[in-house]
């Protein structure tokens, strides 16, 4: 499924670029996809259609724009995962989320939106590069372009990477 949503995020480079969902699986199947997989991704990317519509998020700059002040997340508060968010996004993902949210580049919005699209995903705990996918097609989703170092962080090789 995380192939499909790459394809789509690389060839749809903004969320309302991309096609219907009916015509998507067609264009993912005369692409190549498995339809298994295609049919995992379009029930996903709904979800996500879903979830996007309903957070009513308008992002300018770093601020959440649009939503009343009792819905937006105080900076003193602190999200508390269940157990079965913690075992969907185990260890590795919680500490990226908290990375993201403590660099600024997540709004609590869309951390909610990720975690329910993470815990979508059948197989858990779900691994730190099909979270990074994740995060990415929210990002794409709200049409909103990651800065290069998010972008950098969310595309890059780990085992690649040497240490000084």
């Amino acid at each position: 499924m995380f192939d499909v949503l790459v394809y789509v995020y690389e060839h749809y480079w903004r969320g309302d670029a991309c096609p219907e969902l009916p015509l998507l699986g067609r264009k993912l199947s005369a692409a190549g996809f498995d339809a298994d997989e295609i049919e995992q991704a379009l029930a996903w990317l709904a979800g996500l259609n879903i979830a996007a519509q309903h957070s009513d998020m308008i992002h300018v700059g770093n601020t959440i724009a649009g939503m009343a002040p009792a819905y937006v997340q105080s900076p003193i508060s602190m999200r508390v995962y269940s157990e079965a968010e913690q075992q969907h996004l185990g260890a590795g993902g919680l500490g990226f989320l908290t990375f993201m949210e403590s660099a600024g580049v997540l709004p609590a919005q869309m951390r909610e939106i990720v975690v329910d699209r993470a815990m979508a995903v059948p197989n858990y705990p779900v691994s730190l590069d099909d979270l990074k996918i994740i995060v990415l097609m929210v990002y794409w989703s709200a049409g909103i372009e990651p800065d290069a170092l998010v972008l950098d962080e969310l595309c890059d090789d780990q085992t690649a990477r040497v240490a000084h």
